[in-house]
């Protein structure tokens, strides 16, 4: 398939399957199983017994990509009001700070990931309190027998991004057991229960004037998107939207939070790639080829739950952007919990995320840059 927006690709669910031979569609809408199925596997692992030595006196989550971001949500679910600091590690060392008196998650979907399997034994070596989630039979698995820590096994339903719910809710629950989190089953199962609504509105088979996903990410394609959340937890759905905007559309994108984004990127709006911002439209002699047919793209995970001041300023920000022909797409959680609304944030950019890559023709599945990197460094 040649590589180009297409719109008319989002019309046929058979042009959507041809687009999308790994099935990248079907893993994005595995994501209630997923919640169902974690809950089982990390009640089988005995994560209850993480209560027995107290509260931590930190969380520190580590693993990369799409391992991850599941830090990121543990501590956008926990909120600003856990009484621990919860923290992710993306790298190969673990702060100084970090010892026995701390809990160490060590997140790898395939269990080999080189910068976790290295955090996870430094932190075996400091006597640190250890939980370790990822594939079965893998090294991190065999870490987890050594050190004698508890070990949740995660099935991947394809690629480690789209196994987000199953390597987090893992991380919940351990919050939960250890009173860090208030997450019953009864939300765990409303949260699957609005992913599953938002895999019915975002189906393939529906069309892109009633459905949210294919129409955002038809309204994106081309321009370049500052993606802003309206609170931490909107935040950390804006980081994962454009970490799947790289990896499923190989598309750039760029993270920002309110009110941060305000003191910095929005000076975007008025710099080269907003519309209309560097010709003067009354100049007959200017070269039209020049003229910007794309440009900046603001787009706004709103919360339901937003400081006054941000709220504030999200609406200025998206009026600021039209003021100067900055598109807006605004997207919105759902629900009352942290769980529920960031669950909802993220599943429908997902959809849009791969809706973006197949009307631009590109295969949501490989990361061949990702491989070609790891295969650089291994020689």
């Amino acid at each position: 398939m040649s590589v180009g927006l297409d719109p008319a690709r989002l019309d046929e669910v058979s042009a959507i399957e041809a687009a999308d031979p790994g099935g990248m569609l079907r893993q994005v809408a595995s994501s209630a199983a997923q919640i169902r199925e974690a809950r089982r596997a990390a009640a089988e692992a005995g994560i209850a017994s993480l209560a027995e030595d107290g509260r931590p006196r930190a969380v520190v989550v580590t693993g990369m990509g799409g391992s991850g971001i599941s830090g990121d949500v543990l501590a956008a679910v926990c909120g600003t009001g856990c009484p621990v600091p919860v923290t992710t590690v993306r790298g190969y060392r673990l702060p100084g700070w970090v010892g026995a008196a701390d809990l160490v998650i060590a997140v790898s979907c395939s269990g080999g990931t080189e910068e976790t399997l290295a955090v996870a034994a430094e932190a075996a070596r400091r006597g640190c309190r250890l939980l370790f989630v990822g594939g079965a039979g893998s090294p991190l698995a065999g870490l987890a027998e050594r050190t004698r820590a508890p070990f949740v096994p995660v099935r991947s339903v394809g690629q480690p991004r789209s196994t987000l719910w199953g390597l987090t809710v893992p991380l919940v629950l351990a919050a939960r057991t250890l009173g860090l989190a208030d997450a019953p089953d009864a939300v765990l199962e409303a949260t699957a229960a609005r992913l599953e609504d938002v895999a019915h509105r975002c189906r393939p088979s529906s069309e892109p004037f009633v459905n949210p996903a294919k129409r955002a990410a038809l309204d994106l394609a081309g321009d370049v998107p500052l993606v802003w959340g309206t609170s931490p937890l909107a935040g950390t759905a804006a980081y994962r939207m454009c970490c799947q905007l790289n990896e499923n559309a190989k598309y750039p994108a760029v993270p920002g939070e309110l009110p941060e984004a305000n003191h910095n990127q929005v000076m975007a709006f008025d710099g080269f790639f907003a519309r209309g911002s560097s010709a003067d439209p009354d100049d007959f002699f200017r070269d039209r080829a020049d003229d910007a047919e794309h440009g900046l793209h603001l787009v706004v995970l709103r919360d339901t739950d937003e400081h006054p001041q941000a709220r504030k300023r999200a609406e200025a920000s998206i009026q600021t952007a039209r003021d100067r022909g900055v598109a807006v797409t605004e997207l919105t959680a759902e629900g009352e919990h942290p769980l529920e609304r960031i669950a909802t944030l993220i599943a429908l950019a997902d959809y849009v995320t791969v809706y973006l890559a197949v009307a631009l023709g590109v295969d949501p599945t490989p990361v061949a840059a990702i491989q070609e990197l790891k295969a650089r460094i291994a020689t």
